[in-house]
């Protein structure tokens, strides 16, 4: 047996989605909230078209895209831009965990699309990024949320691409720099880095995105809730604080106290840094480890905010994927009792392992207190499973 750990992070709230609020909030960030008011109402307008004004001045969005709040959080919005855009072009989807295989399966199985290529890899990699023909649309996430992967950078798009880049951001912006001038469309909720609260999605297009919405019309038939033009031009209200589906003000009210907080810690630049921190000391306890190791093999394309291990010791390697896995539950059980760690075990179609949520409300702090805590529960886990 392991000995116990006395100190507990003051915080342990670790789940990568809903993820951990901000240093120091309470309920009482909600007390201006609009609640009661038509969210047509000048006032809540106002509100929501502030959460694009702050979104774009702190991640430095180009002044000519369009930003809007949508329905059904990153997935409306994700469900939105395929729903749209496709079909015009041939479309390279990537994939390396479970929500880019989503937009895989959404694109070739309900919308069936015929010319389609999909650039797959496993838990742990990207695919071959310099295979991505550019003259063709292309769809993918920015940060795999369930296998700790992102791409490293933007430098393998191509500025002068012919086809649109359509970008599911969530688990990456406000944490990661995003290469705003090799995309068109960027997607993401308040759920992930920002901490917020669920249900609202943000949409970001650039001109080159509107003149395609614009311009083509999809064959199948359109969803009230993704219909972001009217006589073939861009309802441009979506984008200008109106919404297509009642939003709730506490979510926007909450929205922009994250949005502030961002502010408050040195905007897109500091909120990196406290999310690569988290990161880095992740890094230096699984450099000492005997057991954990990081699902992303490379340590350019590794997550700092959803932090991915595997089971690396001997004892996990002679053992089949069930037996690791219960014991994985045990030890993420005894972290939830002990009240040190919520939720971190891994997304139900990854391979066995635990998540950590790194981004930029969580302290390093916090991190580095639980990662005892992780040793702890693990031997104990083991032990009882009849490892040593």
């Amino acid at each position: 047996m392991s000995t116990r750990p006395t100190r507990r992070p003051e915080r342990p709230h670790f789940s990568s989605g809903p993820c951990a609020k901000r240093p120091g909030w309470t309920t009482a960030a909600l007390g201006d909230a609009l609640v009661g008011r038509s969210h047509r109402a000048a006032p809540a307008k106002a509100r929501i078209q502030e959460i694009s004004d702050r979104s774009r001045a702190i991640l430095g969005i180009p002044a000519d895209w369009r930003i809007g709040l949508v329905p059904a959080s990153d997935t409306g919005a994700v469900e939105m831009a395929l729903w749209s855009l496709l079909g015009p072009r041939g479309v390279d989807l990537l994939a390396w965990e479970s929500f880019g295989s989503g937009w895989v399966g959404d694109v070739t199985k309900q919308l069936r699309l015929d010319d389609t290529r999909i650039l797959q890899a496993d838990y742990g990699h990207l695919p071959d990024l310099g295979r991505v023909d550019f003259a063709r649309d292309v769809v993918f996430t920015w940060n795999g949320t369930t296998a700790g992967v992102r791409v490293p950078n933007g430098d393998w798009i191509d500025r002068d691409r012919e086809g649109l880049v359509i970008c599911d951001a969530t688990s990456a912006v406000f944490a990661m720099e995003l290469a705003w001038d090799r995309l068109d469309v960027v997607t993401w909720s308040w759920q992930k880095v920002l901490g917020g609260e669920a249900a609202h999605g943000m949409l970001a297009l650039s001109p080159r995105a509107v003149e395609r919405l614009e311009s083509h019309t999809p064959p199948w038939p359109m969803p009230k809730i993704f219909r972001m033009t009217k006589g073939g031009r861009l309802d441009e209200s979506i984008f200008e604080g109106s919404t297509i589906n009642t939003p709730s003000m506490l979510c926007v009210e909450d929205a922009l106290d994250s949005l502030r907080w961002a502010e408050s810690v040195g905007g897109l630049p500091g909120l990196v840094a406290r999310s690569e921190a988290n990161l880095a000391a992740v890094a230096a306890w699984v450099e000492g480890s005997d057991w954990a190791a990081f699902l992303a093999k490379d340590a350019a394309s590794r997550s700092c905010t959803s932090i991915c291990l595997e089971i690396s010791d001997g004892w996990a390697q002679g053992r089949d994927a069930k037996q690791v896995t219960a014991a994985l539950k045990d030890a993420t059980k005894r972290l939830d009792a002990e009240g040190v760690a919520h939720d971190i075990g891994s997304y139900r179609d990854a391979p066995p392992g635990l998540r950590l949520w790194g981004g930029a409300t969580v302290e390093t702090s916090d991190l580095e207190c639980v990662l005892p805590w992780l040793d702890w529960a693990w031997a104990e886990a083991k032990a009882a499973s009849g490892g040593r």
